[in-house]
């Protein structure tokens, strides 16, 4: 029995985790990008965000393991993945103090900028000399990002994207990411108080379509040319770009 949640609203919910992890299961990515826009207009923000972190964190988990390379790529960007975390506790520091609907705004128009660059510049890739001061930067702007707007793949995504990383070891890098990032969001919404019992059983009962939606992703996965391939994230981040700019109006 659910008293916080009507039976259309539980019918949208479970509709959308298997949406968006069949897209994950495409591009490694997208799994809160594709939820959080149907789950705000459905339930709203606050309600929104504690129903993506249970299936998040078992989609990236899932994807993790069929990926492989984690030790060779947690010691690449392990200090990006820090300064994440630390991002993190900062922004959600920051939320109650900046508009992060306006934030998300200007981010979105960021992000549209970055996906036509990176369509019309594909052969873009970061110096050698660079990639660790600018991952440590990236990896502190995802954090705070995340914490203001519960986007997870900015400037995350597009800083991986232009070190034109094997299609394994990108995927492996954006998971450990959004798991980070997703673990330290959950300890700021129970501390928020906004977890709620329905909100937990909801959660649980969708990882069966979320492994679903894995399995359909992965199966198309393999299809995709690495140019696809691309333009298939390029296509998941404008979608974020998209709702966080709607979200703002």
């Amino acid at each position: 029995m659910l008293e916080d949640y009507s039976l259309l609203q539980v019918i949208i919910i479970l509709g959308t985790y298997f949406f968006a992890s069949s897209v994950k299961g495409v591009t490694g990515l997208g799994f809160s990008t594709v939820c959080l826009p149907f789950m705000v207009l459905t339930v709203g923000l606050k309600a929104a965000l504690p129903l993506l972190i249970i299936p998040s964190l078992v989609s990236n988990l899932i994807v993790m393991r069929q990926a492989g390379h984690f030790r060779t790529t947690f010691h690449r960007f392990w200090l990006m993945l820090l300064t994440t975390v630390i991002g993190v506790f900062l922004g959600l520091a920051l939320l109650s103090k900046v508009d992060g609907t306006f934030a998300g705004a200007i981010l979105g128009l960021v992000l549209i900028f970055w996906c036509i660059f990176s369509y019309i510049t594909p052969k873009f890739k970061l110096p050698a000399p660079k990639e660790r001061p600018a991952g440590i930067i990236s990896g502190l702007a995802t954090g705070i990002i995340n914490g203001l707007t519960g986007s997870q793949v900015v400037p995350c995504v597009p800083y991986l994207m232009a070190l034109n990383l094997d299609r394994s070891l990108f995927i492996q890098a954006t998971n450990i990411s959004f798991t980070l990032s997703s673990l330290i969001m959950a300890i700021g919404l129970t501390r928020l108080e906004l977890f709620t019992l329905d909100a937990i059983k909801i959660s649980i009962a969708g990882l069966v379509l979320v492994y679903f939606g894995l399995k359909l992703g992965s199966k198309i996965r393999p299809f995709l040319s690495p140019d696809n391939f691309r333009l298939a994230v390029l296509v998941v981040l404008f979608i974020t770009a998209l709702g966080l700019l709607l979200k703002a109006f």
